[in-house]
């Protein structure tokens, strides 16, 4: 069976990061063709006039699973983050972030070892973007919450937590501040939570309390559930606890079975072109991408060629074969090549 996936290269290293995983993901046999569209810097560079084209998001609709790699967002100024208008105009309301310790990347939370899946709303809050400047020097921004949008995200993370075998989910939350908007989100995941009684522990902690707690003790944790702005946060905090962004990876998921499966690590235009990037982030985001084809189209050799993946760039990392940012010398085709050749020994 052949899957199309939209590649979205992105821009800065993301073209770099999005061969090396098409090159991996080809090598171990994924039976995909992929279909490139553009979004942000990259489009307007190609003669768009939208950072976000409606091809684009036209053919995510009609495929219905894309992999992506970083685009660059500007700080202050310009245009507004595709990535936020990428989930809005999908409806991607749940973002997976998977954090876990890896052998070959040793870190003072190596021992007993981090295992953390970060699931945050991913379409209000204070990421709606709703800003007014009231007076010159006063700008007020709106943070929405929506009974429905809370409702999602809290059912999607107990349907996770019990398809993947997690045994606890924590919502982390600042409803002793903001009552009405946290409360309700709080309120929302108390109530679904309820429906899954004793197939899944269910926690509550005071976001700045909680985040204490998982860099005091992180094996504590296993689902994190988040609204919109606690989970970008928290997904980098965790991210930092096995070696940072160039180790995790993520996707979006939305109604439909349509997904968006991304590096969650920046741009990095200041590496860009040198083929110096860790991959890594972009090939894990594959092999998340190749479980989520095998469980949506019963296709049992995704799930085959993703376990090879795995266990390649795994035993890549074991042998010391890493990029520069994980204290290796590779560069990023040549990681790529390293995690190949792992997958030709049958690891």
């Amino acid at each position: 069976m052949r899957h199309t996936v939209v590649l979205i290269p992105g821009d800065g290293i993301g073209p770099e990061v999005a061969e090396a995983a098409r090159f991996v993901l080809k090598e171990a046999g994924a039976k995909i063709d992929w279909l490139e569209r553009q979004a942000g810097v990259a489009a307007v560079e190609q003669g768009s006039a939208e950072t976000l084209p409606i091809e684009t998001i036209e053919a995510v609709q009609e495929h219905r699973v894309a992999l992506k790699g970083p685009c660059t967002t500007p700080i202050g100024e310009g245009f507004t983050s595709v990535n936020v208008a990428l989930r809005k105009r999908l409806n991607l309301f749940g973002a997976v972030r998977p954090v876990r310790s890896l052998q070959g990347v040793p870190t003072r939370f190596s021992e007993p070892g981090v295992d953390i899946v970060i699931v945050r709303e991913n379409t209000e809050g204070l990421y709606a973007g709703i800003e007014n400047q009231v007076t010159p020097g006063v700008v007020t921004s709106l943070k929405v919450v929506t009974e429905d949008a809370s409702r999602r995200i809290a059912r999607f993370a107990m349907d996770y937590a019990v398809t993947r075998c997690r045994k606890k989910v924590t919502v982390l939350h600042k409803a002793n501040i903001m009552k009405l908007g946290d409360g309700l989100f709080l309120q929302c995941c108390r109530d679904e939570a309820a429906r899954y009684e004793g197939r899944v522990e269910y926690e509550e902690l005071i976001i700045d309390a909680g985040s204490m707690r998982i860099v005091q003790r992180p094996e504590d944790f296993d689902v994190l559930l988040c609204e919109n702005l606690y989970g970008d946060v928290m997904s980098d905090l965790c991210a930092g606890l096995v070696g940072g962004l160039g180790v995790t990876p993520g996707a979006n998921f939305g109604g439909d079975h349509c997904a968006v499966f991304e590096a969650v690590h920046g741009s990095a235009p200041d590496i860009a072109g040198q083929g110096v990037a860790n991959p890594l982030a972009l090939i894990m985001s594959s092999v998340m991408l190749l479980r989520h084809l095998a469980s949506t189209t019963g296709d049992t050799a995704c799930a085959e060629v993703a376990d090879c993946i795995r266990d390649a760039y795994n035993a890549a990392l074991v042998a010391g074969e890493k990029t520069r940012d994980l204290s290796g010398s590779l560069g990023t085709m040549e990681f790529a090549e390293a995690v190949v050749r792992h997958v030709r020994l049958g690891v």
